[in-house]
């Protein structure tokens, strides 16, 4: 396999893409054969985490649980530990990130226009959502017929954080993986400085809104930047509640969250998008180091 790998200054950058977005591996070394091994670990845990919880991929675990017509799918070990997180995730939030909620997307198109869904519709997909519909017995999981799941909200977390793991298996030198503007670093770079790191703007392409520093752990960002609806002087956020199956009211533009790791940070700036006009009492409750932007 071959790793793209440019000299940026002190660093070595490893761009590529992967999970339908543009990842990016920094490594703060002067050695490339070392850059190469930290890169070429990272990308191959984003391609394997890619074929393996993809919904898009017919030979994925996602599809076969979804196609699998009710029957009982047993799964391997590191699809129970996230399905025993959504599971988690599910009761911690009182229903609001429910991975079962992707059936929505048949009602929902969120490209701009102001073209809203059928009501009817939307309510005949609720019937098939609800994670405590499902069946889970490590290692068997049961899915109703029609229903589906979607790992889309925490795999991409889940692949920084492991692709930062490997990464530092083979590297000692400062590490920053960044899949699609969620990312996690290794530490502080060399001589305790922190990395920079920008929050893109909400409302130009290309452009920043605020610059922050990271030492440690990860950073996500949950918004509804070029995923929306506007009909009537009202905009309709892509982030849904899976108990009405309707956009939040109220929902953030945008929310970045650090924590100490990406899956965790992830997971806050969603529930805070989820909790609507309640974002900022969400992350005030939580303590968690957050920047709101609406």
């Amino acid at each position: 396999m071959e790793i793209p790998l440019t000299r940026m200054g002190e660093d070595f950058l490893c761009q590529f893409q992967a999970m339908a977005t543009p990842c990016e591996i920094r490594i703060e070394t002067p050695d490339r054969d070392l850059a190469e091994k930290a890169a070429a670990a990272a990308m191959a845990v984003a391609r394997r985490i890619e074929d393996k919880f993809s919904r898009y991929r017919s030979d994925s675990i996602v599809s076969r649980i979804n196609t699998a017509r009710g029957a009982m799918v047993e799964v391997d070990k590191e699809t129970a530990r996230l399905l025993d997180f959504a599971a988690q995730c599910f009761e911690i939030s009182d229903g609001l990130f429910d991975i079962t909620s992707g059936v929505l997307r048949r009602a929902w198109t969120f490209d701009g226009s102001d073209r809203l869904p059928d009501p009817a519709q939307v309510e005949a997909l609720r019937g098939l959502v609800g994670w405590q519909k499902v069946t889970w017995r490590k290692p068997y999981f049961t899915l109703p017929d029609g229903m589906e799941i979607d790992l889309g909200g925490l795999a991409k977390e889940y692949a920084v954080d492991r692709a930062l793991a490997e990464a530092r298996m083979v590297c000692a030198a400062p590490l920053l993986v960044n899949f699609g503007g969620d990312l996690a670093v290794s530490g502080p770079r060399a001589g305790g400085q922190r990395w920079h790191v920008a929050i893109a703007s909400v409302e130009r392409d290309g452009e920043m809104s605020a610059m922050l520093d990271l030492a440690q752990g990860g950073l996500a960002t949950s918004g509804d930047a070029r995923r929306y609806l506007l009909k009537d002087g009202v905009r309709y956020s892509h982030i849904l509640d899976p108990r009405t199956g309707w956009p939040v009211r109220d929902a953030p533009r945008s929310v970045t969250v650090a924590a100490a790791s990406c899956v965790e940070a992830g997971l806050t700036a969603t529930l805070a998008m989820l909790h609507g006009a309640g974002a900022e009492k969400f992350l005030k409750r939580e303590g968690v180091r957050a920047w709101c932007i609406r």
